[in-house]
């Protein structure tokens, strides 16, 4: 109960912001829940924010040609594997998006370039072949994810990933 009101009073902190930012409540709670998902399942916050982005570009509900719906896109397959029972609810897609990426996240040891192909076709393909994975799609799909992430981490895509470069959240 202590966390329900928690959660209530940060979006009533958050939603003051709001008027100031110019953003839509619907974004201010998705980049909240973006945030605490990532935090609380140890997923750069960085990377859940380029999954978005790339994903909805922040619309809570719009749903791609192929059935993927909400934020994360999830898969109506994916969303019942994590137990998402509305994939428009934003707390729902986005805790089920962030839970998917952190076992993506163990599946392939941290690395990214795997967790981003994995979450765009699928875990069988990048289990199968890994970078040798070359579909024109996947590799652009890749690389925009990179260069998101690299965005919102603060980093200099040239750069090296290391500690002293990375905007830790």
């Amino acid at each position: 109960m202590k966390s329900a009101f928690m959660v209530a009073g940060m979006l009533g902190a958050i939603s003051i912001g709001w008027a100031q930012s110019g953003k839509a409540p619907a974004r201010i709670e998705a980049e909240y829940y973006v945030m605490a998902y990532a935090r609380h399942y140890r997923v750069p916050v960085a990377l859940a924010r380029a999954i978005v982005l790339r994903e909805s570009n922040w619309q809570p509900c719009v749903i791609s040609p192929k059935g993927a719906v909400g934020l994360m896109q999830l898969m109506p397959a994916t969303a019942r594997q994590l137990g998402v029972t509305d994939r428009c609810n934003i707390s729902q897609n986005v805790s089920g998006g962030v839970r998917y990426l952190a076992w993506l996240m163990r599946r392939f040891h941290n690395d990214l370039r795997l967790v981003a192909g994995a979450y765009y076709v699928g875990v069988d393909t990048i289990s199968k072949r890994g970078l040798a994975y070359r579909n024109s799609d996947v590799v652009a799909y890749v690389s925009t994810i990179r260069t998101a992430y690299l965005r919102e981490a603060r980093m200099d895509p040239e750069s090296t990933n290391t500690a002293q470069k990375r905007d830790v959240r």
